[in-house]
């Protein structure tokens, strides 16, 4: 089990949990929220909370049947089989891809509240590819990103949403709630539109589960710290939301900078400055997280014969280059494509990849391998993961065919690599 003393506490836990969570989701999406359903958003992100716990909950209980690292694809390839756990395996590096170009596009929207050239496409595009190709080089190289750094980043971001609640509160206006759903009346798909894309703002929670091993008495604490931090980040995300829509109304679907332009109408043009700051230090500290991790994805499967073993080739200095070289190279096409909220949406459709076959892998492996025991049960047998299941199954089919097409692409593309995969690996295996 290792040493008690190095294990998190329960605290630790927690605020890892929402450093993983609390990104550039907060910050942007307020007002695409707004624009979709109106002040009804707020029930939205309640909505999106019940779903994450649950989702939440089928990793803690799966999670703690594991020891080996590899998360969604150690389960998926337990409960299914080879092929299953390969989709799942390739679609965290396609997600993690995603995810990153779509913190890149992020990263130039924030900028152009402070510097107003980077709202250029141009410009814009210039950014991103020197970003991308940046921090890819540093990795290369081989820069430790310090837990200082880290420290840093999370105080960044986190200071002023805590500021911007804590005054902004005294500045709501309660008829900007009214009417509760925008142009008075409900349109039809806008509650679904919202959910998956304020969905996004909760992406990460599953990083809590993953670190079940590394827990102090993992049995109480991981089910306690999942429900902590999703009442603490929901608690957030609505605190946010409910000031955004209280100071700006229904101005606040007509900006790309929400919380900013907020701030700057209480604290004046030092407030915006701090909000803006913070926002782009959370999402440089995303981009740079995700640097170092994202190539790590595709390792995994490398690792384990699924994918060529030359991306583990690592460089003089241990790093491994050419999974580096490829993610940056992926990377910089899609964030090229499309804007924050766009590829936001898509990195959520392809989340679902992981998130389905998790919650379905709880029921399959209490049938199917009923010795191994967890340190966390979902309680209410098998009602939790069905029903996470079929409303992930309901949000997925509120997007567009396009983002559909884009989120799952990876899954049809993974087919014919593992076929060939295992076909070489079969061939090797005669060989010898």
């Amino acid at each position: 089990m290792g040493d008690d003393k190095k294990k998190l506490g329960f605290w630790s836990i927690v605020l890892l949990g929402i450093n993983a969570i609390i990104g550039s989701g907060i910050f942007l999406l307020p007002n695409q929220a707004m624009e979709l359903i109106g002040p009804a958003s707020l029930a939205v992100i309640l909505f999106d909370t019940i779903l994450v716990i649950s989702i939440a909950m089928c990793f803690a209980e799966v999670g703690g049947l594991f020891k080996k690292n590899g998360g969604p694809y150690v389960y998926a390839k337990e409960a299914f089989g080879d092929f299953i756990g390969f989709e799942v395996g390739f679609m965290k590096w396609a997600i993690g891809i995603i995810a990153w170009a779509a913190m890149a596009a992020a990263f130039t929207t924030a900028l152009s509240k402070v510097w107003a050239p980077a709202a250029d496409k141009t410009v814009s595009n210039i950014i991103i590819v020197c970003m991308l190709v940046g921090l890819g080089i540093i990795n290369i190289i081989g820069v430790n990103i310090s837990k200082a750094l880290n420290n840093i980043i999370t105080v960044g971001k986190l200071v002023p949403l805590i500021i911007f609640v804590a005054v902004g509160i005294f500045f709501i206006k309660g008829s900007n709630f009214t009417p509760v759903f925008l142009h008075g009346e409900y349109q039809s798909g806008s509650f679904g539109a919202a959910a998956l894309l304020i969905f996004y703002a909760f992406t990460g929670f599953e990083s809590i589960a993953v670190a079940a091993e590394d827990m102090d008495n993992p049995e109480k604490n991981v089910p306690k710290a999942i429900i902590t931090v999703m009442v603490i980040v929901s608690l957030i995300y609505l605190l946010i939301q409910a000031v955004s829509i209280g100071i700006l109304g229904e101005g606040l679907a007509k900006t790309a900078t929400p919380v900013a332009d907020a701030t700057s109408i209480f604290l004046g043009p030092m407030g915006a400055a701090l909000v803006s700051a913070g926002t782009l230090i959370s999402i440089g500290g995303i981009n740079i997280a995700a640097s170092f991790i994202t190539p790590r994805s595709g390792i995994a499967l490398a690792d384990d014969g699924l994918l060529p073993k030359i991306i583990t080739k690592k460089g003089k200095r241990g790093t491994p280059y050419v999974a580096i070289i490829i993610t940056v190279a992926l990377a910089i096409p899609i964030a090229l494509s499309g804007s924050f909220s766009k590829l936001a949406a898509i990195s959520v459709v392809s989340r679902f990849a992981q998130y389905v076959p998790t919650c379905l892998a709880v029921i399959v492996l209490r049938k199917k391998k009923p010795e191994l025991k967890s340190s966390f049960r979902v309680p209410f047998g098998p009602v939790i993961p069905i029903l996470a299941v079929l409303v992930s199954g309901w949000l997925l089919l509120q997007s567009s065919m396009e983002k559909i097409l884009w989120g799952l692409g990876g899954l049809i593309i993974g087919i014919p690599v593992y076929f060939l995969m295992k076909e070489n690996n079969d061939n090797k295996e005669e060989t010898i």
